[in-house]
């Protein structure tokens, strides 16, 4: 039987059932995302037999969908045991005790997003530095009484700063690839969306912020806690520099993966020798997650996370939906939701805006941020030649939207992750996620105004373009 390339109509019908059953699942069913995926799956494998694809393709294009989430799934186990170990060593507990004793109320959500971007920075890793100083923000945001769902969102904020920026992201090295644009070009290009975006989150978030700032808890409270906390822990200043190592380890660009295990029983090493920790114990922390009594039944709730079996759930989530992206993509879905963006192209502003809008359905379709990237390139890279602009606008505006914007997705792969770790549902946390939503924007005004985009002359890029 011949394979044929869906219509718009029936490209639609995946989405569609995706769209409808997240929203009973989520506000009637109650029973998270997980179903919602398995139906989108089960419509999209009759529309791909329906197609003329045999069930066995159905399963090997299922197949290539997990194949690229493997690497993400083996960071997802190392950051569960990196915070089991991290909250048996004091390491945790020691970010949030100075945290606590060092930042005021005033200035703590922009501080937030400052510090969890300049980590995530350092790291190019969104997944490391929310599984470790983001953990420790939403103890202390918790401590001090601000809503979770705002730390949350600083804390997403800064982190994907680092994953769209850093040179060291897989996203910023992969859109720059499928570009085919120098990547430190790239870089520079994204200074346009990604500076303004940011300080004007900062800015957001400290007026946000100084209206919870006067209802905090009060002074006695939090020495209540550092307290509870210097009695369970040793606490000490040389604990911080196991965040220092892991930031050497990634700058020096030495294996995330191999780095990330090292540095997890780094921590566990300092649990056994600094907080006495048995043998059982830290491998317990490590597996399931921290289990202590610090004496204090709010600080419990906050310490008792981490472990790779924190994780399951989220892999489970995360290998559903590469699997349906991957069918998704093999039966021909999103080329021809993509394509059709195209064929309503009329202009560099509405080129723009289609790009960034084709990144986002694909982010809405299959959650995995590494598609979102790769396929709108694929699609769009013969239309910006077409129009003499340079590929580094296409690499600029994908990556904003299919690195970054993809968080807007509350079943995103992005989205399961930061759940999972700092315990606030998407739900709740995306509306103040600010910069995810500020970069997409940005692009499209850009595209529509004619600033910064560069212009592609005699097999050359030219410099940014400037507003008069």
């Amino acid at each position: 039987m011949t394979q044929k390339q869906p219509l718009f109509i029936q490209a639609l019908l995946p989405l569609v059932a995706l769209a409808v059953a997240a929203f009973f699942s989520l506000f009637y069913w109650n029973a998270g995302m997980l179903m919602p995926l398995i139906i989108s799956l089960i419509v999209t494998s009759v529309l791909g037999v329906l197609l003329g694809h045999k069930w066995s393709d159905l399963e090997s294009y299922m197949g290539k969908g997990i194949q690229r989430a493997l690497p993400a799934v083996y960071i997802l186990i190392i950051v569960g045991i990196i915070i089991g170990s991290w909250i048996s060593s004091g390491v945790i507990p020691t970010l949030i005790y100075y945290g606590l004793d060092l930042i005021h109320p005033s200035i703590f959500i922009p501080s937030v997003a400052l510090a969890t971007g300049v980590l995530s920075m350092a790291l190019g890793s969104s997944f490391a530095s929310i599984g470790t100083v983001g953990l420790a923000f939403i103890a202390v945001g918790d401590s001090m009484g601000f809503p979770l769902a705002l730390v949350a969102g600083a804390i997403i904020s800064g982190a994907y700063l680092g994953d769209k920026f850093s040179p060291l992201s897989e996203t910023t090295n992969v859109a720059a690839s499928m570009a085919n644009v120098d990547l430190f070009s790239h870089i520079r290009h994204m200074l346009w969306d990604t500076i303004p975006a940011f300080l004007l989150s900062v800015l957001i978030y400290w007026i946000v912020g100084l209206n919870y700032a006067s209802e905090v808890k009060s002074i006695e409270e939090i020495r209540t806690i550092n307290t509870h906390l210097a009695d369970t822990f040793v606490i000490h200043p040389l604990l911080l520099l196991v965040p220092v190592l892991t930031v050497i380890a990634l700058i020096k660009k030495y294996p995330t993966l191999p780095s990330l295990i090292l540095i997890s029983f780094v921590g566990a090493i300092l649990a056994y020798i600094v907080q006495g920790a048995s043998v059982t114990e830290i491998i317990g922390a490590m597996t399931n997650g921290y289990s202590g009594d610090t004496g204090l039944e709010s600080l419990n709730n906050l310490l008792h996370r981490g472990g790779i079996t924190s994780m399951m759930g989220t892999i489970g989530l995360v290998l559903v939906a590469t699997a349906l992206g991957g069918m998704l993509e093999d039966i021909g879905v999103l080329k021809t939701i993509t394509e059709t963006f195209i064929n309503r192209v009329k202009s560099t502003g509405s080129l723009i805006g289609s790009t960034v809008l084709s990144a986002l359905v694909v982010g809405f379709a299959t959650g995995a941020q590494i598609l979102a990237v790769i396929l709108p390139i694929r699609t769009f890279k013969q239309a910006f030649e077409d129009r003499n602009l340079a590929a580094k606008n296409l690499s600029r505006c994908v990556e904003a939207a299919g690195a970054v914007g993809i968080n807007m997705v509350p079943w995103s792969v992005p989205a399961f992750f930061a759940a999972g770790v700092l315990g606030v549902s998407p739900y709740d946390y995306i509306p103040f996620a600010f910069f995810i939503f500020l970069v997409p924007l940005i692009n499209v005004i850009y595209g529509y105004t004619g600033l910064s985009i560069a212009k592609k002359e005699n097999g050359k890029e030219e410099g940014a373009k400037h507003a008069s």
